[in-house]
């Protein structure tokens, strides 16, 4: 293995999809942020907790500003992020995938989707900001991780198990789904009630959902095509 260029595929890789990941987010979801946040200001005003003044907006659409600044560089260290782990994964597991490597990166790309994105947001979906009271960040914040943990390693327990048998493979794969499901029910719900207007938290997840979905699928098809093009796994013939 060259590692240097093992390095350099995943950072390439992350570091584009991430791009794409951040600009989507910029494009899609940044105008829904908006949304959720102006009700949120409007009910802190009703509620006393600040006043609407000149000040406030001001002080307001220079953070805002700042954010939307950032959320590409954001999206590109997120990329990396998760390019890094991908990529250890993907050596380990590359013999057990089908395919050549751009087919076998893909396919990796969306198994990884499905364990610590989709089934973690089926138990905990993306909400916007409006949903969910500051004394709760926390609690769901480690629900929402232990959720991506336990589906992170128990796939890579099964996934042992799956290499372990010679036949009815399946088996590997209804065990997995079958203890995830055990984890989905038994793991509490989320704490708050959805207390902003319901079409603006459905199109939220949704964006939220094509935007992940495009950046795995980018990360899957550009790792895969750098580790084709120049197979850091090949080693260099040594002249004698």
């Amino acid at each position: 293995m060259r590692s240097f260029l093992f390095v350099l595929i995943v950072l390439i890789s992350g570091s584009a999809s991430g791009m794409i990941y951040g600009s989507l987010n910029l494009l899609f979801v940044e105008p829904l942020l908006d949304q959720a946040i102006l009700i949120e200001n409007q009910q802190m005003f009703a509620s006393g907790k600040e006043k609407d003044t000149p000040e406030f907006w001001t002080k307001y659409d220079e953070y805002r500003i700042w954010q939307k600044s950032g959320q590409v560089f954001a999206g590109v260290i997120y990329g990396i992020s998760l390019a890094s782990l991908f990529g250890i994964i993907f050596v380990f597991s590359q013999n057990s995938l089908p395919g050549k490597d751009i087919k076998k990166s893909i396919i990796l790309g969306i198994v990884m989707w499905i364990v610590i994105y989709l089934i973690p947001f089926l138990k905990y979906p993306a909400n916007p900001p409006t949903v969910g009271e500051p004394e709760t960040v926390v609690l769901r914040g480690i629900l929402y991780l232990s959720f991506i943990v336990i589906s992170g390693f128990s796939a890579l327990v099964f996934y042992k198990f799956y290499k372990k048998l010679k036949t009815q493979k399946f088996l590997a794969v209804l065990a997995y789904l079958f203890f995830i499901a055990i984890v989905f029910v038994v793991m509490p719900g989320n704490p708050d009630k959805i207390t902003a207007p319901l079409e603006l938290v459905e199109h939220f997840r949704i964006i939220s959902v094509l935007t992940m979905t495009t950046y795995w699928i980018s990360l899957g098809f550009i790792f895969g095509y750098l580790w084709y093009r120049f197979k850091p796994d090949k080693e260099i013939p040594r002249s004698i």
